[in-house]
């Protein structure tokens, strides 16, 4: 197996079980604000201890293009975590989905007609502007944290997993009762047709284009800020 394969099933793994886990997570407490958002954080932080030593545990679309901005990695390799990454989640959110099914659970929101408490997204408070706004603040920060605490130079090391995962989980206590927080747009795709295959709901589904958008501009914010900051002149 290529090195590259290996790479690709390690962000496909690492997402299936940050779906799985966290989205899981919300549908069984009906979408409790910090019950949710430490389980996203630990869950980032089990796998950055793991497929971390692999793939660098991007598990997210707008961390890869972080990535890909600031030269850590080639379009081929982009392309190849963005693919495994939407395939990963999309297995975490059909299987977990299923199960609570199974069991006959299904906690929906109560601000939307969209299922919250499994980990969908929604205009929850403030509408289209406001979402966009929220979701592009707050990617920004948490890839503009990931981008300084992987940085070789910043001595970091051995506690850049714990760093992020204490900040997916502070971007999650703001954003859930405004979006249902998202910064990353492949679980968001995932829970999304999972919620439209499973349960017929399509809200979530048809405003899908703000919760991929968004969190890709604030990565892009990111990144520049990143270059502007953290790169020396020659």
């Amino acid at each position: 197996m290529n090195n590259l394969m290996k790479k690709a099933m390690a962000e496909g793994i690492g997402t299936f079980v940050l779906v799985f886990i966290a989205c899981g997570v919300a549908g069984a407490t009906g979408g409790s604000l910090v019950a949710t958002s430490l389980a996203f954080g630990f869950t980032i932080v089990a796998m950055a201890y793991s497929v971390g030593r692999v793939s660098g545990c991007h598990v997210n679309p707008a961390v890869s293009l972080g990535c890909l901005l600031t030269k850590r990695m080639a379009a081929k390799e982009f392309f190849a975590y963005i693919i495994s990454q939407i395939i990963g989640g999309a297995a975490g959110a059909m299987l977990v989905f299923g199960i609570f099914k199974m069991a006959n659970i299904s906690p929906l929101g109560n601000a939307c007609n969209y299922a919250v408490g499994f980990g969908d997204n929604g205009l929850v408070t403030g509408g289209i502007i406001a979402a966009l706004i929220v979701e592009a603040v707050l990617t920004c920060i948490f890839v503009y944290t990931i981008l300084n605490v992987t940085d070789e130079k910043a001595g970091t090391g051995k506690i850049a997993g714990l760093v992020i995962g204490l900040t997916l989980t502070l971007v999650h206590l703001l954003g859930i009762n405004f979006t249902g927080t998202s910064v990353n747009p492949a679980r968001s795709i995932a829970t999304a047709v999972s919620a439209w295959i499973y349960n017929g709901e399509i809200d979530a589904l048809s405003q899908i284009w703000i919760f991929i958008a968004a969190p890709l501009i604030g990565a892009a914010i990111a990144a520049g800020l990143y270059k502007a900051l953290n790169t020396e002149k020659e």
